[in-house]
C-alpha cells in the first residue's frame, strides 16, 4: 500500500515540496555555518518525495543516548532553523494539506503534508525510520 501512495504522493505534488526541501538545503549549504541544517533538508527532502511507510523520530529516542543534535546544540539549532527555514516550509506544507483536504481522495495526502509541516518545524535531531521500526519505539 506505501508503493501505491508513494507513487500518487510524488506525481500529485510531493516532487515539489521535496524540491523545495533540497532547495532549502542548497541554500543552506552555500555557507559553512549552514552545513548541518543542509544534511538535515536532504534527508528530509528524500522522505518529503515518498512518506509512505516512514516516519520522523528523534534520533535519542531511537538510539537510547544524546548526541549533538539531540542536546542543547540541538534545540538552539531547531530555533534558528525555525525562524530562517522552518515555518517558511511549514506554511508551504500546510497550504499543500488544505489543497489535498478539499477532495476526500486526498486526506491521506493532506495527513502526510500536516506530518511534514511538524517535521519542518524542529527536524534537527530527527531521524527517518520505516513504520515498523517507530512502532516498536
Amino acid at each position: 500500500m506505501s508503493l501505491i501512495g508513494n507513487i500518487l504522493w510524488f506525481i500529485m505534488g510531493g516532487f515539489f515540496m521535496g524540491l523545495s526541501w533540497w532547495l532549502a538545503g542548497l541554500l543552506c549549504a552555500i555557507t559553512l555555518v549552514g552545513i548541518p541544517w543542509a544534511k538535515a533538508c536532504f534527508v528530509i527532502g528524500q522522505f518529503a518525495f515518498l512518506p509512505f511507510g516512514k516516519e520522523a523520530v528523534s534520533r535519542k529516542s531511537l538510539t537510547r543516548q544524546d548526541d549533538i543534535g539531540t542536546g542543547s546544540l540541538g534545540l538552539i539549532g531547531n530555533i534558528l532553523w525555525f525562524v530562517f527555514a522552518g515555518l517558511w516550509l511549514a506554511i508551504g506544507h500546510l497550504m499543500s494539506a488544505l489543497l489535498c483536504f478539499v477532495t476526500i481522495i486526498g486526506i491521506p495526502f493532506g495527513l502526510q503534508h500536516l506530518k511534514l509541516a511538524g517535521i519542518a518545524l524542529a527536524p534537527i535531531g530527527k531521524t527517518i525510520v520505516d513504520k515498523h521500526v517507530a512502532a516498536s519505539m
